[in-house]
């Protein structure tokens, strides 16, 4: 099993929490190694018949619990909303006798139930795929940008089986759960809008032309873009604003949460270096470096993305405290002057530029005037972990 970083957080606190995350990130396997007294898994047929049926069960059984029974691991909690009112009322009890530990995979079908999501009584946490420190000496760039980093599928030795993972974690979890999870009417509509967000993974989001191709209204494609995001599968890196923001780009970028789901969607061959994409998939694996490690690991870092109409851009911008950090992408193993154009230009619209990244494939460290230049591992290494 891998370290993941969210561990030290959960066995240093003795608050509830409520883990969220696509499926197979390793949410149950991270919760059930903290070694819960009692477990109830809400995707087993038979306890999801019952504690649907009859919510406040739960109350009864803690009720008469053994006295050493502690800590409570709910999980895929979103199955049954009704739990949380009854957790609420266990952790309100002076002083409390239980932690919960709580997993899902939907806030959106917790919000759609008007679930009870306990606030100042729990803390969210999101968990991810893996990153770079969590696979540790496992890491293999080829194998990330191919096939991502899912716990289960990563750790597959047989690149064929991993390939043929992904296929199915595809045709039946995104096209058949998350189809069901938005309610949609028009199911063709939903898969091309899928594919579509599949293929515009890393770049601009034009809603306008994404609803035109896929055939659906705009308010049908935000709608379905939305409940990607809630479920986790994706998320927007929103555009940079400085003071002056008629000449920026104002659209996010949108990302897939992991590389093999956004491969096998577009049906790319997983059984060889994707080479002819490599500097956008680059691209998401630092996207997903810094965007894994916002809120619980960095909670004073936001991400942006910067763009002028006139065409000068920086991939990343990282707002730590009231510094910014400009974050270059380069998939190759070299870096030349080139790279000075970007920056220069957000370097005029804000006065508190304090770093310039550029991270590439080449071997070693090394500066360009005022811009480190750092091999992606390394980059990656000096995150907050």
């Amino acid at each position: 099993m891998y370290d993941r970083l969210l561990a030290p957080v959960l066995l240093s606190s003795q608050r509830s929490a409520l883990v969220l995350g696509p499926r197979q990130v390793g949410k149950s396997t991270l919760l059930a190694a903290l070694e819960p007294d009692l477990v109830v898994n809400l995707a087993e047929p038979g306890a999801f018949r019952g504690y649907v049926a009859e919510p406040e069960r739960l109350s009864r059984e803690l009720a008469v619990a053994p006295p050493d029974t502690t800590t409570v691991f709910l999980d895929e909690v979103q199955r049954v909303p009704a739990l949380l009112d009854a957790v609420q009322v266990l952790l309100d009890q002076r002083p409390p006798r239980f932690r919960f530990l709580l997993s899902g995979s939907s806030a959106r079908k917790l919000r759609r139930g008007q679930a009870n999501l306990l606030p100042g009584r729990i803390h969210v946490h999101y968990m991810h795929p893996l990153l770079v420190a969590e696979l540790g000496s496992d890491f293999d760039l080829d194998r990330v940008l191919a096939h991502g980093s899912l716990p289960g599928i990563y750790s597959e030795a047989d690149d064929a089986t991993r390939a043929l993972d992904l296929r199915s974690y595809v045709d039946t979890y995104l096209r058949a759960e998350i189809q069901a999870e938005a309610l949609v009417r028009d199911v063709g509509g939903f898969a091309r809008l899928l594919d579509l967000a599949a293929a515009a993974s890393g770049r601009i989001l034009n809603l306008n032309s994404l609803c035109k191709d896929a055939g659906i209204s705009y308010e049908t494609a935000r709608r379905y873009l939305d409940v990607l995001e809630d479920t986790l599968v994706a998320f927007r890196v929103p555009a940079w604003s400085g003071s002056d923001r008629s000449s920026l780009v104002r659209h996010g970028k949108l990302f897939l949460f992991d590389l093999g789901v956004r491969n096998a969607l577009l049906r790319r061959p997983l059984d060889r270096p994707l080479d002819d994409e490599r500097g956008l998939l680059l691209e998401h694996l630092v996207a997903y470096e810094l965007q894994r490690r916002l809120g619980t690991l960095w909670p004073e870092a936001a991400l942006y993305h910067y763009r002028t109409r006139h065409g000068a851009e920086v991939d990343f911008v990282l707002e730590v405290g009231r510094e910014v950090w400009g974050i270059e992408v380069k998939a190759s193993r070299r870096a030349d002057r080139s790279v000075l154009r970007g920056f220069r230009s957000l370097a005029q619209r804000t006065d508190r530029l304090k770093r310039r990244l550029v991270v590439y494939l080449g071997d070693r460290a090394q500066r360009i005037e005022d811009v480190e230049v750092l091999p992606f591992e390394e980059f990656a290494g000096a995150l907050p972990a």
